[in-house]
């Protein structure tokens, strides 16, 4: 029998949580609630749980630095919550390496969705996965193939590519995702992204129609969904 899952909801608005711990908990796990920032590292280090709620906006402690702090000593899947709708508290949330990020107000129903495919990749190792799906990536020979069709991609494409399929689900940002398009390093604008985006979604679409891989966060930037390839 698999290990029930444990949740950890750190959440200042008392309604909210108790709302969502009950959506989790229907779903099979185990939940904890804290609604101080300030015990959540400890709280966190002592019990482990297989996946954190956290809040931005927390009395005691905020929750860039709580998650600053954690991930010093674990990879424990993060989703970060917030009512502040500014592109860059997004952008520094995921920069930090958050695996999701939602706005208040948000679905419990969606997120307990979220909750479940975060899990899911996390204890499936990424080869398993692109098996699974079809992927396969050839690093030293920078070639990619979806169910044995051959992509013809640009050198830029494949990093891109590269990038998002050793991170499935995670959400990048576009200034992110510039540290990895070019060798040497050169300054072009955050745009350029969109472009090389376009173009590599094209050519995956070529391979499995109708089929979105590479998914627009709005307001954000990207991220890879194998799950949504049928094989």
């Amino acid at each position: 029998m698999d290990k029930q899952k444990s949740i950890l909801i750190v959440e200042d608005e008392p309604k909210l949580a108790e709302v969502l711990r009950e959506y989790l908990q229907q779903s099979g796990f185990k939940v904890d609630w804290l609604a101080n920032g300030s015990e959540a590292v400890a709280w966190v280090r002592e019990q482990q749980p297989d996946l954190i709620i956290l809040d931005l906006m927390l009395p005691g402690k905020d929750g860039l630095q709580i998650f600053r702090e954690v991930r010093q000593f674990t990879d424990t899947p993060i989703i970060m919550a917030t009512a502040k709708v500014d592109e860059i508290d997004r952008l520094v949330g995921l920069e930090l390496g958050a695996d999701d990020y939602v706005c208040k107000p948000y679905s419990p129903r969606e997120l307990v969705v979220r909750v479940k495919n975060i899990l899911r990749r996390a204890s499936m190792p990424v080869r398993e996965l692109l098996v699974e799906t079809g992927i396969e990536i050839d690093a030293e020979r920078m070639e990619a193939r979806i169910n044995g069709q051959a992509l013809v991609l640009t050198p830029v494409e494949f990093r891109l590519l590269q990038q998002f399929v050793n991170n499935p689900g995670k959400v990048y940002s576009r200034n992110h995702l510039l540290d990895h398009l070019y060798n040497d390093h050169r300054i072009v604008t955050d745009r350029a992204v969109d472009s090389h985006i376009k173009n590599l979604r094209r050519k995956l679409e070529a391979a499995v129609p109708e089929q979105e891989v590479i998914r627009s966060v709005y307001g954000v930037g990207y991220k890879f969904d194998p799950t949504g390839i049928d094989n």
